[in-house]
């Protein structure tokens, strides 16, 4: 999925999530990695978003967690053929755990779409550079907050 120049990480390993004992740690990566990525977000709407991840937004996901040695480093989440998340500690950032983690939801899970914020340019290069081209956006998020939105899409000939 990747071009040749990009990082391997072979001690990583990938695995199911084990559930909600394991959310705490998931929710610290995803904190970390939104304080690292997300400085458009208010503290107000970050916090919103954090107090849903266990009750409502992991459990509605298929969650996948990636581990260097025994220790959870990234994750994402998906839901009928939409990568609905995807964080990785930002200590990893660069080390392609990210990589991995979106080469196992393609293959592995079919996942063909993403949404990702306009703001976020990181995270659509990301996309973008493995193989997502964006094909339409929306002014606000799902939730009608003012972060505009980038609907990607699998490029078909990847």
């Amino acid at each position: 999925m990747c071009s040749r120049d990009e990082p391997t990480v072979p001690a990583l390993s990938l695995r199911p999530s084990t559930g909600a004992a394991e959310y705490p740690a998931l929710v610290a990566i995803w904190r970390s990695a939104v304080d690292a990525t997300h400085d458009f977000l208010a503290d107000a709407h970050r916090d919103e978003i954090e107090s849903h991840l266990q009750s409502d937004y992991f459990p509605a996901v298929t969650l996948w967690v990636a581990e260097l040695d025994g220790r959870p480093v990234g994750f994402f989440g998906v839901l009928d053929g939409n990568l609905e998340m995807l964080f990785v500690d930002p200590t990893q950032h660069g080390a392609g755990i990210g990589t991995a983690l979106l080469r196992h939801a393609i293959a592995e899970h079919g996942v063909a779409k993403v949404d990702v914020n306009e703001q976020n340019v990181s995270a659509a290069g990301f996309c973008v550079h493995r193989g997502f081209e964006v094909v339409s956006r929306s002014e606000k998020d799902e939730a009608g907050r003012p972060y505009p939105l980038l609907h990607l899409r699998l490029n078909e000939s990847f």
